[in-house]
């Protein structure tokens, strides 16, 4: 055993360690679960919801005249399920070499993981391709609307900016346009730290001369205009153009998560493996899409944050 040469040194120090575990920073869990649609499903592929078309009022032919029937239209969305899986090993022998078990905090950072990838699909959704049709067999897709349902870098501007009240009012002015109800569905606003960064920094959100209520809450932008809003760094960037950002404004009804599985932990002794280690398993099943398009509205930003921060 090695001494210290200093004579007036004790050599009974010791070097303690925390007992605690702490995850890095990242997203923790889905932000976006509770602002759509759910249901749950079985099979490979699922039909959320059918829709029925609108129909219009005809003038009577005449008196004892032939009825003159009217067939609405029938459409059915889709959605395909996704598989996910987490598989963690914890070794027997290390664990009983450390006062720390970490087994916990192994299960919460994949729940954390499962919550992210549900945004994921979601944002992925909100403007990429969905399938529709009576059949899954004949499928037709439907691609998102730049032109009627996306609100421009350059709105109100001479050139690029960023989240501005005006682009907000406009989202807004799009979904009642297309005879969203936005009294009764709730309202969702998705942007990053820059998109908020930008709204601080306008008089007419911080002010209460301009709002009948304070705005923030403990500093925090949490609802403005109706919007339920939702700050996160998932949001893809280079949207259309580099440093662009797609901020996402939607009804409830007009996304929708299916769960085919939900989020499920299992822990169990691996007994196949040397030390037979702890398993801890996650595994999840799901899918997203899109329910209409006049439900979702896309505000592009000006952001030159770079890219995207993940986890």
């Amino acid at each position: 055993m090695a001494t210290s040469t200093d004579p007036g040194l004790i050599p009974l120090y010791t070097t303690q360690f925390s007992t605690n575990l702490e995850l890095l920073l990242q997203q923790m869990g889905s932000m976006l679960r509770g602002t759509v649609r759910e249901g749950f499903h079985t099979g490979k592929t699922a039909s959320p919801v059918n829709q029925i078309g609108a129909i219009s009022l005809k003038a009577a032919a005449g008196r004892f005249a032939p009825k003159n029937r009217t067939d609405p239209e029938f459409v059915r969305r889709w959605v395909f399920p996704q598989e996910g899986s987490i598989d963690q090993l914890i070794d027997s022998f290390d664990e009983l070499q450390t006062i720390v078990d970490p087994k916990s905090q192994y299960t919460q950072n994949a729940a954390m993981a499962v919550g992210r990838a549900w945004d994921d699909a979601l944002i992925a959704a909100a403007t990429g391709t969905a399938q529709l049709g009576q059949d899954p067999s004949a499928f037709t897709t439907e691609t998102f609307n730049t032109t009627n349902f996306q609100v421009a870098v350059n709105f109100q501007s001479s050139a690029s900016s960023g989240l501005t009240v005006a682009k907000l009012i406009e989202a807004k002015r799009i979904l009642r346009h297309y005879h969203n109800d936005l009294d009764s569905d709730e309202l969702t606003l998705v942007m990053g730290s820059q998109q908020e960064s930008d709204l601080l920094n306008q008089v007419q959100v911080v002010s209460t001369e301009f709002n009948d209520r304070p705005v923030l809450v403990d500093g925090k932008l949490v609802r403005f205009l109706g919007y339920n809003v939702k700050v996160m760094e998932r949001l893809p960037s280079a949207v259309g153009a580099a440093s662009q950002r797609g901020v996402l404004a939607y009804v409830k009804s007009g996304m929708y998560l299916g769960n085919w599985k939900d989020l499920t932990n299992r822990v169990s002794i691996r007994n196949d493996l040397e030390g037979e280690p702890w398993d801890l398993w996650t595994s999840v099943m799901y899918g997203a899409t899109r329910l209409q398009p006049g439900k979702v509205v896309q505000v592009l930003c000006s952001d030159t944050t770079g890219s995207d921060i993940t986890p």
